[in-house]
């Protein structure tokens, strides 16, 4: 009889043990009793083998990353700050980094995608981050001195010194589209050429197709100017349109001084 109580409490002890252990996937969370004299649960005991006697290998491979996210009007954080200096390193005019997406960054991205020759939708998705890796710059053609170039096909605006491109913006000029004025009809061209800097006002100009915001006239009434409408392709009434921003900096920085050249091709 003592022996057969000695076997009872040894496999009690047994079974005590078998419980202890985690028995449970590694990841998922403890299980906690609903009162204090619930019943622990009981382990059946040890899985049984695999027919090798080697348990299953757990999978290492690392996680997916999460894909890289488009970048457009709105966007902020550190990746569009990134863009931000990528642009200005390459010569891409976008105001101040300040990893907010706003107009003037869309602008850039208008002209960077204007001179590789893709679609200009001002949005930074995986072709434009190729471009923007392969760092592609338009070429200036004059070769000495201070000139504007403004690039009728591409629809750019670059300032150039001594043949080095410095600085290139998104610009709209005429739309070659005829429009009326005071009865008579006009063609919104802009003639190719090569012109300076003859005249200047330093705020709005409220001439009778619209406004233009500190115009540089080069070729009579066809001015470089601010406007609140840039788009990427040509809509003007001859002029080339640049932002707001865009002009406000070109007249702080003495960009366009009267007699400065303007090559139009």
């Amino acid at each position: 009889m003592r022996r057969v109580l000695a076997i009872t409490v040894a496999v009690v002890a047994a079974l005590t043990v078998a419980a202890g252990c985690d028995s449970g996937t590694p990841d998922a969370p403890t299980a906690v009793p609903k009162s204090p004299t619930a019943a622990p649960s009981v382990s059946a005991g040890p899985s049984a083998p695999t027919s090798t006697g080697v348990p299953p290998a757990t999978s290492t491979s690392p996680p997916t990353p999460a894909p890289i996210r488009k970048l457009k009007v709105g966007a902020k954080g550190a990746d569009v700050l990134a863009l931000q200096n990528r642009l200005t390193e390459l010569g891409y005019w976008n105001g101040t980094a300040d990893g907010k997406f706003g107009g003037a960054t869309q602008q850039a991205v208008y002209a960077l995608q204007k001179a590789a020759g893709t679609g200009r939708d001002g949005v930074v998705g995986p072709k434009t981050r190729k471009i923007l890796d392969k760092g592609v710059r338009p070429k200036a053609k004059s070769t000495s001195g201070r000139a504007v170039e403004i690039d009728l096909k591409r629809q750019l605006l670059m300032l150039v010194d001594n043949g080095e491109i410095t600085q290139i913006f998104n610009t709209s000029t005429g739309s070659n589209e005829y429009y009326e004025q005071e009865g008579e009809t006009f063609l919104a061209d802009t003639p190719s050429g090569k012109f300076r800097v003859s005249r200047q006002i330093d705020g709005w100009r409220h001439a009778p197709l619209g406004l233009l915001w500190r115009p540089k006239y080069f070729n009579g009434g066809i001015a470089v100017h601010g406007a609140t409408s840039v788009p990427p392709y040509a809509a003007s009434h001859g002029c080339a349109r640049v932002s707001i921003s865009a002009m406000n900096w070109l007249w702080k920085n003495d960009a366009l001084p009267l007699k400065t050249k303007v090559w139009v091709y």
